[in-house]
């Protein structure tokens, strides 16, 4: 009985020590995901955002919209790196139009979780994205590109028909009044790093865009196997239907299913 005794207290002392052990691993749960960072396409600035950022903000989320500077990739990867580099901790990176480009070489960050492409560029390492948006049809938009002293914009009759359709005449007039100058030698930058390859991807394709063609959208969005929405939207979908690409940033975020 004693011997029995001194075998019942060992198990119980083992069965102590190891629970003791495992309780904090099971204990600890994945960390949430609060910080979004936003980057903005060519002719726009951070004000194109404005319509989304509340909703993320009502979700309980920290988010941050660069002022991408347009001069240049090396410029605009390193203003998102500058904002990311302040996120305390795993973010979800945005992008619209050719934003896209600054995230698919950001990306690769430890601090980013996901990608978001908002009817985005997504080329791959070293890619001439040119030469492939040439095997698609060209949006109407292209046609409006005005250049001044190596900076580009586009003409009000193209912005507002064109990269801002669907979107209200009001709101599509401020967008053309504060729209970014675009360096002319901005498309042709190409990314050392495809982010996408290696982290999880989501993308909204523009169903009515006139500025990045449908196809090349989907066929971006299947090349990074992305989960996928379509919108019936012109290419401003963060300013003509901000619920929906909302929800998507709240889908890479975890907070939406």
């Amino acid at each position: 009985m004693k011997t029995l005794r001194t075998l019942t207290v060992v198990a119980a002392l083992l069965a102590g020590s190891l629970g003791a052990q495992t309780a904090p691993a099971l204990a600890a749960a994945p960390e949430k995901i609060k910080n979004v960072v936003l980057v903005h396409g060519a002719w726009a600035d951070g004000s194109s955002w404005s319509k989304v950022i509340p909703r993320l903000q009502a979700a309980g989320l920290h988010v941050t919209a660069v002022q991408n500077p347009l001069t240049s990739l090396e410029d605009s990867v390193a203003a998102t790196r500058r904002a990311l580099a302040q996120q305390d901790g795993p973010t979800v990176l945005v992008a619209h139009s050719w934003g896209g480009t600054v995230i698919s070489e950001v990306g690769n960050d430890p601090k980013v979780t996901g990608l978001v492409y908002i009817a985005a560029r997504a080329p791959d390492a070293g890619e001439d994205f040119v030469a492939l948006s040439q095997k698609f049809p060209t949006g109407p938009a292209r046609a409006g590109v005005q250049e001044h002293d190596g900076f580009t914009k586009l003409s009000e009759d193209a912005f507002l028909k064109y990269f801002a359709n669907g979107v209200d005449r009001k709101t599509a007039e401020v967008l053309y009044a504060v729209q970014e100058p675009t360096a002319a030698s901005l498309f042709a930058g190409r990314t050392t790093a495809a982010a996408w390859r290696s982290k999880p991807s989501w993308y909204a394709v523009s169903k009515q865009d006139d500025t990045i063609n449908p196809d090349l959208e989907r066929f971006l969005a299947k090349r990074m196997n992305a989960t996928t929405v379509e919108l019936d939207a012109g290419h401003l979908s963060l300013v003509s239907q901000p619920d929906k690409v909302a929800d998507l940033i709240l889908a890479a975020t975890g907070q939406h299913e």
